[in-house]
């Protein structure tokens, strides 16, 4: 697994060994990062069960100017620290070891406004999709323009809308896809 692009291009990422975590793939980050174009830029960017790090290491290496890594298996969360020191990134990326609707909730606290959130849970956590998806959609944690992007595999139908975020455009590769969510329009 490797950086894509950008100031950390080609620089080799760790992963776990057996089939704790299941990394997004170059392949696919590509496509992402080649949607989202420029818009990365200066953004802060929202890593929901980050596992290696990688998509939120690729946003840094995009242009974003802050990562927020969460993560509640702790091996994953040793290794996302690896991964970030080993790039010598810094200041720019926070990792917060816990679930997600604690996370949310303590970046809600804060006042945080992500204008992209990555949302990728285990293909078989079914319930974390919907939870997710909900509490985010209630969430001010969602920038005004800000989009929510869900990796899920290809067959899973996530709803069309969640709570304020509706569902704007979904991409397929292979048997995986993106989801891309907004903030609904105002009638």
């Amino acid at each position: 697994m490797r950086v894509i692009a950008g100031k950390y291009r080609s620089r080799t990422l760790r992963s776990l060994k057996g089939h704790m975590l299941r990394p997004t793939s170059d392949r696919l980050r590509e496509t992402l990062f080649d949607i989202l174009g420029p818009t990365v830029e200066g953004a802060t960017f929202v890593d929901l069960y980050a596992g290696t790090g990688a998509v939120g290491i690729e946003a840094l290496s995009r242009g974003a100017r802050h990562a927020i890594f969460i993560e509640q298996h702790a091996p994953a969360v040793a290794l996302i620290r690896r991964n970030l020191g080993s790039l010598g990134i810094g200041a720019e990326a926070e990792i917060l070891g816990m679930t997600v609707p604690r996370a949310i909730e303590r970046l809600e606290a804060r006042r945080i406004h992500g204008q992209f959130i990555f949302l990728d849970p285990p293909y078989a956590a079914d319930i974390e999709y919907e939870n997710a998806l909900e509490a985010l959609g209630e969430s001010p944690l969602v920038a005004p323009e800000g989009r929510v992007i869900v990796e899920h595999l290809k067959k899973r139908e996530l709803p069309g809308r969640a709570g304020e975020l509706e569902l704007a455009r979904v991409v397929e590769q292979g048997d995986r896809a993106l989801s891309f969510y907004r903030l609904a329009l105002a009638a």
